[in-house]
């Protein structure tokens, strides 16, 4: 997504204060907006007669959301002045100050970074445009990549206890093409969560409605993941938000969820105790502090393959560890009593030790549990249909309660889930370990059951269907349209390119327990396709655009295309699955966007979702650069980067 630029500068013919008539339009026409798209910008300006009269609503917009704002102040215009302070007002940074030579510095911008660009004759001087052009791309360039702990804003400098509003608030609070454009977003987002396409929430992702919306689309794109239990994909996520922010609190609390969740316990250590010595009072950050270090005491003495008993018999020399574990659970607890979490980890951690033969006060447990009671029939009071609450008070009721009670209440919580198989997944790890080690076996068993039935129903951890063996990406060259000047897969080359691609294909062992997503062009795709079916392996096609305008450009355009046309509908034909869709599933693509690279990346991160050591890649290329974006080359660099293995039929030396 490029990032979305905004000019506050007058327009028409304007006289400076020296008298001299400017012409605004030229200088946006041949100087500004030339100097933000070779900046990489998509470039937006306010039009003068709709702003005639006031300021409207899509103008504060534009200046909430835009990641640069360029103001023009040769001349003491008063709507430039006005936006510019509107800008100031409401971000911190993101602002880049141009002007003509002027008789009379600005004393309020007196010590702001300018560049002064070259005029003659009221418009910008052919013989110094080039150079300015690149000046002001190059001020675009590092003002967008500054950190984001640069204050650009003299009012957020001046006053640095002052915080940016939440952009969604003032954005969603109007119907307009931003609110709009991030609702449309959204909602993608949470069909392909539902749906569990993993490789569509990280396509989404990379197509947020704005830059200024990027660090919101990386944590709602983790989330999804998360959600989906893909941890080194959703971690990616939260890291690419760091990127951008790196004290951003939400995406390091998701990020240590990922870390430990990985099994990356010293480094989800680290990072927690980095999040409390920065945040020492914050309750979250105590209780991401007890996850870990519960995490930490699970990996002490759990082994694969162990009986319960031996399980119970070896965390009991862990209780030291234990101990470590309540204590930044309780702090939490005691810092946020209607933080319902800590207090239940803390109040079953406590329980777990008195099981294991520990010693704990009688009066800390009933104080606890007390505490807990309130705090969980509070949340479900403020949010009836909160999952969390109701999981919370389900673990309380198997801690205490009789298996009747835990039966109807672990029932509730299941029902509050909504597909979500990480929230299942939290739970059912919480009874995994109250089993493990022997703790009110009868009412444990029962919740269990519960919780697998769900799992096994959404499709989650315990479901029957094994990932594929091997998720191969078929991509290749089309056979050449009868127009093209230099040849690089004639027809003539279709049969040793099949008996080529055959070997390849028994090379890698394909077989029924593997998986082929491909587009389905005519030429190397199909062929794979084809061959792919022969060897019984699962084929999924993945299409870029609505069928008939995909066969009309990627297959009736070669050579043969008839034959090419009737080879795909007989392939369809014997598909389990029908062909998914880029721009009915995602949506139309972003102007900026080539749907071909698009759905090149939709492949990748579908074949992602399965994880990178399935994936390979049989490529039928020249090594060539291919006819423009989302070509083979793409496809190529893409699997190589994310350490994918790449099979290579090179129709050169066939």
């Amino acid at each position: 997504m490029k990032p979305h630029a905004f000019i506050a500068m007058p327009f028409g013919s304007k006289k400076d204060a020296d008298g001299q008539t400017i012409e605004f339009n030229r200088i946006h026409d041949e100087l500004l907006r030339p100097a933000l798209l070779k900046a990489g910008c998509e470039v937006f300006r306010a039009d003068e007669e709709q702003r005639a009269g006031s300021i409207h609503k899509d103008m504060f917009q534009e200046l909430l959301v835009a990641d640069l704002v360029l103001a023009e102040l040769t001349i003491d215009n008063p709507n430039v002045w006005y936006e510019l302070g509107v800008r100031h007002a409401l971000r911190a940074r993101g602002v880049v100050l141009v002007q003509a030579p002027r008789a009379k510095a600005v004393f309020d911008t007196t010590g702001e970074r300018k560049f002064t660009y070259h005029l003659l004759d009221g418009a910008p001087d052919p013989a110094f445009l080039q150079a300015d052009i690149d000046a002001i791309a190059e001020m675009a360039r590092q003002t967008l990549g500054a950190s984001i702990k640069r204050k650009v804003s003299p009012v957020y400098e001046r006053l640095p206890h002052l915080q940016e509003p939440e952009w969604r608030s003032l954005l969603l609070a109007d119907d307009n093409e931003f609110g709009s454009a991030y609702e449309v977003w959204r909602g993608r987002m949470e069909v392909a969560r539902q749906k569990q396409r993993a490789g569509d929430i990280l396509v989404l992702a990379d197509e947020t409605p704005t830059q200024a919306l990027w660090l919101e689309a990386k944590r709602e794109a983790g989330n999804c993941l998360l959600s989906l239990q893909q941890y080194a994909l959703a971690l990616e996520q939260f890291d690419a938000a760091l990127a951008v922010d790196p004290e951003d609190f939400v995406s390091r609390c998701k990020r240590i969820v990922c870390l430990g969740r990985l099994d990356r316990h010293e480094e989800a250590h680290v990072a927690a105790q980095q999040l409390t010595d920065d945040k020492p009072t914050d309750p979250e950050a105590w209780s991401l502090a007890g996850r870990v270090e519960k995490d930490r005491w699970e990996s002490r003495w759990r082994t694969p393959d162990t009986a319960p008993a031996e399980l119970r018999a070896a965390a009991e020399g862990e209780l030291a560890s234990l101990e470590e574990a309540i204590t930044p659970y309780h702090q939490a607890f005691i810092a946020n009593p209607a933080a319902f979490y800590p207090g239940i980890n803390s109040l079953t951690l406590h329980l777990l030790l008195k099981h294991l033969g520990g010693e704990v006060d009688a009066t800390v447990l009933d104080n606890l549990t007390g505490g807990v009671l309130w705090a969980c029939l509070a949340a479900q009071k403020r949010a009836p249909k909160d999952y969390w609450a109701r999981a919370t008070f389900a673990e309380l009721c198997l801690l205490v309660n009789p298996i009747e009670a835990v039966k109807r209440e672990f029932r509730s919580a299941v029902a509050a889930a909504n597909g979500d198989t990480f929230a299942l997944d939290s739970t059912r790890r919480t009874l995994t370990l109250l089993r493990d080690l022997q703790f009110r076996p009868e009412e444990t068993a029962a919740a269990l059951a519960i919780m697998d039935a769900e799992l096994a129903r959404q499709g989650g951890r315990t479901r029957a269907t094994r990932p594929p063996r091997r998720v191969l990406l078929g991509a290749g060259h089309m056979v050449d349209t009868p127009t093209r000047a230099e040849a690089r897969f004639p027809s003539t080359l279709v049969p040793k390119v099949t008996q080529a691609i055959e070997a390849a294909l028994d090379a890698i062992g394909i077989g029924p327990e593997d998986l082929l997503l491909t587009i389905g062009a005519s030429g190397g795709d199909l062929i794979i396709a084809e061959g792919c079916l022969r060897r019984g392996a699962a084929v999924q096609l993945m299409l870029p655009q609505a069928e008939p305008a995909f066969v009309e450009s990627s297959i009736m355009r070669s050579v043969d295309g008839t034959l090419w046309r009737d080879r795909y509908y007989a392939l369809k034909a014997r598909l389990a699955q029908p062909p998914r869709i880029a721009s009915d599933e995602l949506g139309p693509p972003p102007s900026s966007v080539n749907m071909y690279e698009r759905c090149n990346l939709w492949l990748l991160y579908t074949a992602l979702a399965w994880g990178v050591e399935r994936v390979h890649l049989l490529v039928l290329w020249d090594g060539g650069g291919g006819d423009g974006p989302g070509g083979t080359r793409h496809m190529v660099e893409e699997v190589k980067r994310r350490t994918g293995q790449v099979h290579l039929v090179d129709p050169r030396t066939l």
